[in-house]
């Protein structure tokens, strides 16, 4: 998309917020990795890393889509462009088997709080 002439990706802020949604998503990546690791293992440690993962993974991908449509513009909200088709895959999926917050209270009683 351009803006002033120019392509979103060029301006600074927006690099910014992409560099961050990267680290978000490479954190729930290696969180995921590390669960199916656990269950491979027979680790007892892996329901709660399952957990951690599902509520990482969780945040990661609300947040990208919440990036997704604001880089968008107004445009992000209708079928025109497939950001808006993941804004709805993620609010389904949201809920699939949990949803971050369930998994964060999860991760607190699996921890003892």
């Amino acid at each position: 998309r351009k803006q002033f002439g120019k392509l979103i990706g060029e301006f600074q802020a927006l690099q910014h917020r992409a560099a961050h949604l990267y680290s978000e998503i490479e954190i729930a990546r290696a969180a995921t990795i590390k669960a199916q690791q656990l269950l491979d293992a027979g680790s007892d440690k892996a329901d709660l890393m399952v957990s951690v993962a599902k509520a990482k993974a969780g945040k990661a991908a609300s947040l990208a889509v919440k990036e997704g449509v604001q880089m968008h513009g107004g445009i992000g909200m209708t079928d025109e462009y497939d950001i808006g088709l993941y804004m709805k895959r993620d609010r389904a999926l949201a809920e699939f088997m949990g949803d971050m917050f369930y998994h964060a209270d999860r991760v607190a009683k699996l921890s003892g709080y």
